[in-house]
């Protein structure tokens, strides 16, 4: 992603170096001539002490009041061309900008929801703070009062009636001319990106609507919002390698949770009805541009639901987030979206039945005369169709999809269809070619759950733990055995629908900080 950078600084800045983090450019020295990044960086320590010692108001612990340049611009939208007022207003930001000299100044100041102009005068401000605010360094971080008024350029901007040092940069920003462009920096220095991007800014602010929008859509229709263990005795919920940690005081292993689910129905078991949990779950797989080792996710249950009612406040809750975000792309998410089931899509895809290749030999050996190039040796049955799933369906589902209707092997935790025992009522929604929900008619019938589970361990055994299987929680069965009401369950990726609505194609741009090999 190539971030949208704030204006060009004017003062003859040379570019950064991106390998050290923190590295930008600077004015010329007062000796006339460049300095590295070490000289750089004492220079400006040196630069920090004397304002210390000169200026009593300097590095205060806090400076109340402020007010977001966002506010203060949109208040005086309707100044005119050199209009001045005596309305007075304090903002607080990092400087970005510089030029003029000699009786004035003008500085550009930014927050996170913008940028404004100050106008920095020496009949104003007198000479010996005039000329330390023109001194002060890009990156520095001040707080600033002064009166509105539009420049002759016609820039609302502030004129500057007094100002604070709050925080001396020590590094240089990044540089202007080129953004900050290496991704390994942006990634593993999320400081440095956010400060030289609006775009990126703004993204997180983004994310940050489009949860809060998802919460007040589960809020406003009666659900709890609850917290479970992430530390967990037995990982459970879904099918995937845990990441494993010991607990020295009690001296046993303990996994980082894998999914919220197993505890979160033990809730619907304990009356609660309507719950959800967005929090970060764990897997120990592999990274791609949609898999992060850590991730966030939000599941929800209700009570007396099924998988139709499921997908309906999936849907409800994708527009709500989508228009939290300001979301205008090619996606449309009105409901009703499209539904394919998952046999007829694999058909359609490959020209593979799987109706009538119901063994792993005979699915493995379909899968060898069509030409198409996947794993089959040693993989089980559910394996290869979950592998068909992802391979030839799913980069193909554009527009939102919901993929219905499921093989019981692949879906241990979901409620059969009243009119087909082989098939559970759980479905996927996918977009842009990526899956971003999961949900399903949750098996209530504790006899049958542990059914399921034993069928898990003999499928770990016969594949010599190769298998990415669901280990048998007997607690979760002896909940479900005090009765557990019809229930919809789902779970939706976060960092994927934040992909979605905000258009980046890879998950490392939308997590602040990801897994990066070290």
């Amino acid at each position: 992603m190539s971030g949208t950078d704030e204006p060009e600084d004017d003062t003859g800045r040379e570019p950064g170096r991106e390998s050290e983090p923190g590295a930008g450019s600077e004015r010329d020295s007062e000796e006339g001539h460049r300095h590295g990044l070490p000289e750089l960086i004492a220079e400006r320590r040196a630069k920090r002490e004397r304002i210390a010692a000169s200026d009593p108001s300097a590095f205060p612990h806090s400076f109340p009041g402020v007010e977001s340049i966002a506010q203060v611009l949109a208040a005086y939208e309707h100044l005119q061309v050199g209009e001045e007022t005596d309305e007075r207003h304090r903002v607080a930001g990092r400087l970005a900008a510089r030029r003029g000299s000699g009786k004035a100044a003008f500085l550009d100041l930014v927050d996170r929801s913008g940028k404004i102009q100050l106008h920095a005068r020496l009949d104003v401000l007198g000479e010996e703070r005039l000329k330390l605010i023109t001194s002060l360094d890009l990156g520095d971080l001040i707080g600033v009062d002064g009166a509105a008024m539009r420049s002759r350029h016609g820039e609302v901007s502030l004129c500057v009636e007094g100002f604070q040092v709050l925080a001396k940069a020590l590094r240089p920003p990044p540089d202007k001319h080129h953004g900050l462009t290496d991704v390994e920096t942006r990634y593993r220095h999320r400081e440095l990106d956010l400060i030289a991007s609006v775009d990126s800014r703004q993204l997180f602010i983004d994310r940050a609507r489009i949860i809060s929008a998802i919460r007040a859509e589960l809020d406003g229709d009666g659900f709890i919002e609850v917290e479970t263990p992430v530390l967990q005795p037995l990982y459970g919920g879904a099918m995937a390698r845990p990441f494993i940690t010991h607990h020295n005081a009690l001296d046993r292993d303990l996994y980082l949770r894998i999914a919220t689910e197993l505890y979160l129905k033990r809730l619907i078991v304990g009356g609660l009805e309507r719950v959800y949990e967005l929090g970060k779950d764990f897997r120990n797989e592999g990274v791609s541009h949609k898999h992060n080792p850590e991730f966030t996710m939000v599941e929800w249950y209700e009570a007396y639901a099924d998988y139709e009612g499921a997908m309906a406040r999936t849907e409800a809750i994708v527009r709500a987030a989508a228009a939290a975000s300001g979301y205008a792309g090619e996606l449309d998410f009105s409901a009703p979206w499209k539904r394919v089931g998952f046999v007829d899509a694999i058909r359609e895809a490959s020209g593979i039945d799987l109706a009538e290749t119901t063994t792993a030999e005979a699915l493995a050996a379909c899968i060898g005369r069509v030409g198409l190039e996947l794993k089959t040796e040693g993989f089980a049955w559910f394996q290869m169709a979950d592998d068909l799933l992802s391979k030839c369906v799913e980069p193909n589902l554009e527009q939102p999809t919901f993929v219905v209707d499921y093989p019981k092997e692949l879906s241990p935790l979901a409620r059969e269809r009243p009119d087909d025992s082989r098939i559970v009522e759980r479905f996927e929604a996918f977009a842009a070619g990526m899956e971003i929900a999961n949900g399903f008619s949750e098996l209530i019938d504790p006899d049958e759950q542990r059914t399921r589970f034993r069928e898990q361990d003999r499928i770990d055994t016969l594949t010599d733990g190769d298998a990415e299987t669901m280990p048998h929680d007997e607690a979760f069965v002896q909940a479900l055995e005090q009765g557990m009401p019809p229930t919809g369950g789902v779970g939706l990726g976060i960092d994927r629908l934040v992909m979605l609505l905000t258009g980046r194609d890879s998950i490392r741009e939308v997590v602040l900080f990801p897994a990066m090999r070290s």
